[in-house]
């Protein structure tokens, strides 16, 4: 594909992509898209796409919920947020350095505590949201707590790029306040745009109320409203911090799907309603990149406050397979590097592979980044929920920047550690189907 054909199907971050009149158009006005093979190549590409979607049919679950008797018998149950522990326990949590997370720390303090919910949201091709289930199966094999990975009406371990973002932004609320942990998104392909299409639900793009999701009714409540499981105050679902997100692969020929068009001109723009995003993007990579992965209109940046790093991956990584990583739990070589693994803290890395292992490596690099992400924000959840009851206990009143003693240990900690504060809302079993959405 020459670069003009590129440029056609690429962002304009002004106005967002151009349609494919637009193309035509243009290929008219301007003498350089006539060059012989130029609109050849945008329509192929485009083809390729919904033919591929069309053929392999779309990853969608047919969510019902449990029995309403069924529901208020598990609900009935306490949930993480009424965790005490002893006073032992939450000596050596509140000790806990979220910076660097050790097997032993998770095998001998954080197994005994609860973990924030992970929100595996996979792409659109059918076949590809087994790649997130190995990725859950990761998690686990690493000693995430299965409880906190699977959907609790289904036991499903992913959501569908497809399923409403309100559904999801509902449920993160929902989470919160039984769990007394904020829960973390991870995004494939175009699951990393739906994750960031839910940080601009939560920032009011979308309208300044949003409901308060059942996860085990699959039904939405009649509030816009929780409990704030630290302060015992109501607060809106609207303006809740999540404390990590992030997305491989999102972007590219996929925004022109129907599903994505909100996204246009959005994508690339993290907005204050998350602490730490990382985007990890790759060269050669047709469906999720844009140029075909290569440069900087690729990476994220902040929009305000939210503190965002690019990863950039092997382009010999699979676009399709990168969440693909159950096998990395073969070796204790394999399983030990990446619990060492400490990424650089810099806006933009390119890491590097210099080990050679004992077995089967491939996706390493993402595995390693996503799960020091993932332990340190559990080590900072468990942290601030600790700290509230220990507060409430001692007569203190939470505030806003409340900080736990790990988190005083550096500045940068502290300032994300803004565990009440609301970011400002902007104005503003699976089936396949035969069909794009």
């Amino acid at each position: 594909m020459n670069r003009r054909a590129a440029t056609l199907l690429s962002i304009n971050p002004e106005r967002g992509p151009l349609s494919p009149r637009e193309c035509l158009t243009q290929s008219h006005a301007d003498p350089a898209v006539r060059a012989p093979g130029a609109m050849r190549e945008c329509f192929r590409a485009i083809f390729i796409l919904s033919a591929v979607l069309c053929l392999s049919g779309c990853a969608i679950y047919d969510r019902k919920g449990l029995p309403p008797q069924r529901a208020q018998a598990l609900l009935a149950k306490p949930g993480p947020a009424t965790f005490q522990p002893s006073p032992e326990l939450e000596k050596r949590i509140l000790a806990l350095n979220p910076e660097h997370v050790t097997d032993a720390d998770i095998r001998e303090t954080l197994s005994q505590a609860p973990a924030p919910r992970v929100i595996n949201i996979h792409g659109g091709i059918a076949p590809v949201h087994k790649m997130m289930i190995s990725f859950s199966h990761f998690l686990m094999g690493m000693g995430y707590p299965q409880s906190s990975l699977t959907n609790p009406s289904d036991g499903t371990y992913t959501f569908s790029c497809y399923e409403d973002a309100d559904i999801i932004t509902g449920q993160i609320a929902w989470f919160y306040e039984r769990d007394g942990l904020r829960p973390v998104i991870i995004g494939h392909s175009q699951g990393g745009m739906q994750a960031v299409k839910v940080l601009y639900y939560l920032a009011g793009s979308y309208g300044n109320k949003l409901y308060v999701w059942n996860p085990y009714t699959w039904q939405k409540e009649d509030r816009y409203e929780i409990t704030d499981p630290l302060t015992g105050q109501l607060r809106p679902v609207l303006g809740l911090k999540i404390p990590y997100v992030s997305a491989v692969g999102a972007g590219g020929p996929t925004r022109l799907l129907p599903s994505q068009w909100s996204m246009n001109g959005k994508l690339r723009a993290i907005p204050d309603t998350v602490e730490d995003f990382t985007g990890f993007c790759k060269g050669r990579d047709l469906l999720g990149g844009e140029f075909l992965g290569y440069g900087s209109l690729n990476e994220y940046y902040a929009k305000g406050t939210a503190k965002v790093r690019n990863v950039w991956l092997p382009s010999s990584y699979r676009h399709g397979h990168v969440p693909d990583t159950q096998h990395l739990l073969q070796t204790y070589q394999l399983r030990e590097w990446i619990n060492n693994y400490h990424p650089p803290d810099k806006p933009v890395d390119t890491p590097k592979l210099d080990v050679k292992f004992d077995g089967d490596s491939k996706n390493i690099l993402w595995a390693a980044d996503v799960w020091y992400s993932i332990k340190k924000h559990w080590v900072l959840e468990l942290q601030r929920l600790v700290q509230a009851k220990s507060d409430r206990i001692s007569g203190v009143r939470p505030s806003p920047g409340t900080a736990t003693p790990a988190r005083q240990e550096g500045a940068e900690s502290s300032e994300r550690d803004r565990s009440l504060h609301l970011a400002t809302p902007e104005t503003g079993a699976l089936q396949s189907t035969s069909t794009t959405p």
